[in-house]
Formats: C-alpha cells, structure tokens, sequence
C-alpha cells in the first residue's frame, strides 16, 4: 500500500508533559519514541470524551484503558456507536464475556477485512449506504512504524485509477490497493470523499481492543456526518516524507485539546 520508553518519558508524563527523542539512527523520530508512552496514559473520563470527537487521530491515546472502563466513557458521553456495538456487530462478542484485554482471537491483519467489520457497525447502526464506506490505509511510513488511516466514502466495488506512476489501473474489493484513497478515478472524477483520517503508530493499532476502538472512532465520524477534505494535503506531505512533522503537530494539538501539558 502506498501510501514509539525510557525512564525519562515515563516521568515527562507523570508530569504531564509529552516528550520527544531526537531524530536519530538510535530512535527513528521522536514521536515514535514518545508514542510508546500512550501505553502509561490513563485518561480521565472527560479526556476520553474530548477525544471521541477528534476520531481516529485519537486513537492511542485509548492505549492504557481497559475494554470495559473505555466502553463505560463511551456510554456516559452518548457516544451513538460504542465498543458494545462494536464487539456485538463486527465480532458477534457480547462485550460483558470478553476479557478486559479485549481479545477474542478475531485481529484483522488487512484493510479488506478491517472494511467488512466496519460495514457491517455502520449496517447495525443503521447507516445508510453502510457498504460505500472503506477503511484505507497509507503505507508509505510503515518502515518508521506509522500509518495512515483514513474512512472514505466511494460508490463503487471496482475502480480505475492513476497509480503514483501515471498508469491506468483497475481494482476491486478483492484487490490490497482498492484499499486506498484515491481522489480522482482514471478519468479526473472525484472520487472518494474523507470522513475522516489520522497517523498511528502501527503498535497501536495492533491489538483487538485497539482495532475495536478504531472501528468505534471511525464509525461514530461517520454518523456524525464528519468531512475531512483537509486530508488530500496531509497525504501529498505524508508520502512526501513529512510523516514525523505531521503526527508531531497533530499530537501537540491533540494534547492540548485533552489537557496534556
């Protein structure tokens, strides 16, 4: 597809401070360093409210949570889609049976698969067109352990479209690059609309309680009637190279929105 703890992070978070490494050969970039502090950032139930509405950008700052804590936020913020919905739509799991862990064996491993659990929360909720809704990711930063998310809405099961070479090519929902956004077909039509997006750390990403909560994030921006039009630029920066920069200013925005100093 085309397109993160020392003892001295441990503290700045204590602290209520978010800290970065240099750009190193030793630490690839400072927000992956620092993302692996998320794993110690028990959020207050305020906080997890706050961050339901930034979606998927907010995603590993859930990492410390339990499933059932997290769940309960959900529901005390009269979130329209929680991680019940999620467990009970996606995995069929009533949420009371599952480990606080969140694991039932059932981690999806490509977009395809992530796609069909999301459709099918969207179906449950009652969304309309549930099944023009993808989950895309943008792979270009994988080697320094990020990716980028995005919903999209498209109406259509196969597309033809301009790789980054220039050359007409034709995907379907069988195919790994159908799984990803494309703004123009072949033919310069608008094609896919960004509900909403956000950079993660791969290690975040990983786990079921965490993919679970992606799915939640993801599905209530989608019945929110969030748009994200900004996310055309933000790719053209990501496989750019700019990855670090992007999450970096995301994060500090992100932290200032929950209160983190």
């Amino acid at each position: 597809m085309k397109k993160i703890l020392t003892a001295a992070i441990f503290a700045a978070l204590l602290t209520g401070t978010t800290a970065y490494a240099e750009d190193t050969a030793d630490s690839k970039s400072g927000l992956i360093t620092a993302g692996r502090g998320f794993v110690y950032l028990v959020l207050s139930p305020v906080q997890i409210t706050t961050g339901l509405l930034e979606g998927v950008a907010a995603l590993p700052y859930y990492a410390a949570t339990g499933l059932h804590a997290l769940n309960e936020r959900l529901n005390e913020a009269s979130a329209e889609v929680t991680l019940a919905d999620t467990y009970n739509s996606a995995y069929g799991k009533d949420i009371r049976n599952v480990r606080d862990d969140g694991e039932t064996g059932q981690v999806f491993r490509r977009m395809r698969d992530a796609t069909i659990m999301f459709q099918k929360i969207l179906k449950q909720y009652g969304v309309k067109d549930s099944q023009n809704y993808v989950l895309t990711s943008v792979d270009t930063a994988k080697g320094d352990g990020l990716v980028l998310f995005a919903v999209v809405y498209r109406q259509a099961t196969s597309i033809t479209v301009k790789d980054a070479e220039g050359q007409v090519r034709s995907f379907n929902v069988e195919d790994r690059l159908f799984y990803e956004p494309y703004r123009f077909d072949s033919n310069g039509t608008a094609l896919d609309r960004v509900i909403d997006f956000g950079g993660v750390p791969l290690e975040h990403a990983r786990t079921q309680k965490m993919q679970a909560m992606l799915l939640t994030l993801a599905a209530n921006a989608v019945v929110r009637g969030d748009s994200k039009p900004d996310y055309w630029d933000t790719e053209r920066r990501w496989i750019k190279g700019e990855h670090r920069v992007i999450l970096q200013s995301r994060q500090n925005d992100l932290n200032h929105k929950l209160g983190i100093r």
